[in-house]
């Protein structure tokens, strides 16, 4: 199981109760911020935007390609390493919403790490140093340090110890 809070929810499903969750006034500014840095072309200024107004934890020289959506509601729960490439299109996120809880987890993505464009990435996993994920994966489950995964559900490729066999 990924590290996630649970929150239960009561009535309606947790979606109706957004608001109860997180500010209104967050999540506009947090939407505006990172629809600027999905756009944004320029690495070190999208950088700035998302540690200084979303409080994301983003490493020298990491770079965010083209249209990553980072999560609207809990942007502060990702963490990215230094050096390390997020794919084009790719989500990031910290919260799901389900019909009887919501769940809240941090997001770790390690130093060196390079995400394949169209990925997500679930709440609550971490990615360790020098991984590679594979273009279009669902990031389910935490994923050690210099493996190779992909597809969806994840599977493990090869490890570190295996690509180093092969060199």
């Amino acid at each position: 199981m990924r590290k996630t809070e649970r929150y239960p929810v009561e009535n309606a499903n947790s979606l109706w109760q957004i608001y109860k969750t997180v500010s209104f006034w967050k999540v506009v500014k947090n939407f505006i911020v990172i629809q600027l840095g999905r756009y944004m072309p320029f690495l070190s200024v999208k950088n700035w935007l998302y540690r200084t107004f979303l409080r994301m934890k983003v490493g020298h020289q990491a770079a965010f390609a083209l249209m990553v959506m980072p999560d609207t509601m809990f942007p502060e729960k990702i963490v990215v390493g230094r050096n390390s490439v997020i794919g084009y299109n790719t989500t990031i996120l910290a919260h799901e919403y389900l019909i009887e809880e919501y769940r809240i987890g941090e997001v770790i993505i390690g130093d060196h790490v390079l995400i394949g464009a169209n990925t997500t990435i679930l709440p609550g996993v971490t990615i360790g140093d020098h991984a590679v994920i594979s273009a279009s994966t669902l990031v389910n489950k935490d994923v050690p340090p210099g493996a190779f995964v992909g597809g969806n559900p994840m599977q493990l490729i090869y490890t570190k110890e295996e690509m180093e066999k092969r060199k």
